[in-house]
C-alpha cells in the first residue's frame, strides 16, 4: 500500500512540474509577446507610484532585507536545520532547491526573456524585461525551503509566515516600480517547479529511509491558503476587468480610477498567487518529507543526557550499596 502511495504522489509531483512549466510558458507569452498583456502589466507599473507613496517606508525595509548575504545566510540555516533533524539527503534537496530556482531566475531574466517593443507608449517603463522576480524567487524559495526542514508540527506555520513575506516582498517590488505582476508570477512558478523536483527526489529516497505513516497532513492550512488565495484572485479579476475598458488604450492615457484599479489588481494578483502556491506545496509534503522510525539528532542527545541520571529498578546506586555494606559490616562485629 505505501509502495503504491509513494508511485502516486510520484506522479503528481511530476505532473506538476510539467504543468508549471507549461504554466510559465503561457505566462510569458500573454504578458511579453502580445499587446494586451503588456498594456495590463505596465499599467500596474505605471500605478506602482500609488502603493509606494503610501507604504514608502514598509516597501524600503522588505527590500532591503532580500539581499545575496541573507539568501545565503537563510539557506545555510535551512541546511543546518536538516542536519540537526539527521536529514542529510533533506540538507542537499532544500540547498540545490534553493540554488537552482535562483540561478534560473537569473539565467532567464539576463540570457533568455527579452521584452520587445511593440509600440505602444508606456509599455516599456524602466528596464526593458524583467521577468522573473529575483526578489520573489528568493524568498519564495527559501519559504519552501524552510517547510521542507523544519519538524512536521512547524509547517503550517511556516506556510503561512512565507506566504505573508513572500507576498509582501512581490507586493513592495510592484510598489517600488522595480517590477511587472507578471514578474512575481513567474518567480513563483520557477519555485513551485524546482519544489516539485525536489519533492520527486525526496519521494524516490524514501525507498532507502524507515518512514513512518503521516500524522500531520495540515489540511486546516492548506484549505485556508487555498481561500484566501483564490478570494484575492477574485478581486484581482474585478480590479483589473474594471481597469480594462478594452481595446489597447496605453497606460498614460489611463484614468486615475482605472489606475488604482489596476494597481489594487496587480496587488491582489500577487497575493493570492503566494497563497496557492504555497498551499499547493504544503499539500503534499506530508507525503513529500514524513517523519522516519527513527529519533533525530536532538531526541538523542536528551535520551542520552537522561540515562545516567535515572537508574534501573534493578540495581541499586553505588553510594546505596556502600552504605548497605557498612551496615552489615557493623551488625556482623555487634
Amino acid at each position: 500500500m505505501q509502495r503504491l502511495v509513494k508511485s502516486l504522489v510520484a506522479g503528481w509531483l511530476a505532473v506538476l512540474v510539467l504543468a508549471q512549466a507549461a504554466v510559465l510558458v503561457f505566462v510569458w507569452w500573454i504578458f511579453i509577446r502580445t499587446p494586451h498583456g503588456q498594456v495590463l502589466d505596465a499599467s500596474v507599473l505605471r500605478a506602482s507610484g500609488m502603493g509606494r507613496a503610501q507604504a514608502d517606508g514598509l516597501v524600503t525595509v522588505v527590500l532591503d532585507a532580500v539581499s545575496l548575504a541573507s539568501l545565503v545566510v537563510a539557506t545555510a540555516v535551512v541546511a543546518f536545520i536538516a542536519l540537526v533533524r539527521r536529514r542529510i539527503r533533506l540538507a542537499l534537496v532544500a540547498t540545490v532547491l534553493v540554488a537552482g530556482a535562483n540561478l534560473t531566475c537569473q539565467v532567464l531574466k539576463d540570457y533568455v526573456i527579452d521584452r520587445p517593443d511593440l509600440g505602444i507608449a508606456g509599455t516599456n517603463i524602466g528596464a526593458p524585461n524583467s521577468m522573473p522576480s529575483g526578489h520573489v524567487t528568493v524568498a519564495a524559495s527559501i519559504a519552501v525551503a524552510a517547510m521542507l526542514v523544519l519538524p512536521p508540527r512547524l509547517r503550517g506555520l511556516a506556510a503561512i509566515l512565507g506566504a505573508v513575506y513572500t507576498a509582501l516582498t512581490g507586493i513592495a517590488t510592484l510598489s517600488a516600480g522595480w517590477h511587472r505582476p507578471s514578474d512575481a508570477l513567474a518567480a513563483l512558478l520557477i519555485v513551485g517547479i524546482w519544489a516539485a523536483a525536489a519533492g520527486y527526489l525526496l519521494v524516490l529516497g524514501q525507498r532507502h529511509e524507515p518512514v513512518r505513516e503521516p500524522s500531520n497532513p495540515h489540511h486546516r492550512t492548506v484549505a485556508g491558503l487555498a481561500l484566501v488565495g483564490g478570494a484575492f484572485l477574485v478581486v484581482a479579476v474585478l480590479a483589473i476587468g474594471l481597469a480594462d475598458r478594452g481595446g489597447l488604450t496605453p497606460p498614460v492615457d489611463l484614468s486615475p480610477g482605472q489606475l488604482a484599479g489596476a494597481y489594487v489588481g496587480g496587488v491582489s494578483g500577487v497575493a493570492g498567487a503566494t497563497c496557492l502556491a504555497l498551499a499547493l506545496v504544503l499539500s503534499t509534503l506530508h507525503r513529500v518529507v514524513p517523519d522516519l522510525d527513527r529519533p533525530g539528532l536532538v531526541e538523542t542527545l536528551v535520551e542520552n543526557l537522561r540515562a545516567p541520571a535515572t537508574p534501573s529498578s534493578g540495581a541499586a546506586s553505588p553510594a546505596v550499596a556502600a552504605s548497605s555494606t557498612a551496615e552489615t559490616a557493623t551488625n556482623q562485629e555487634n
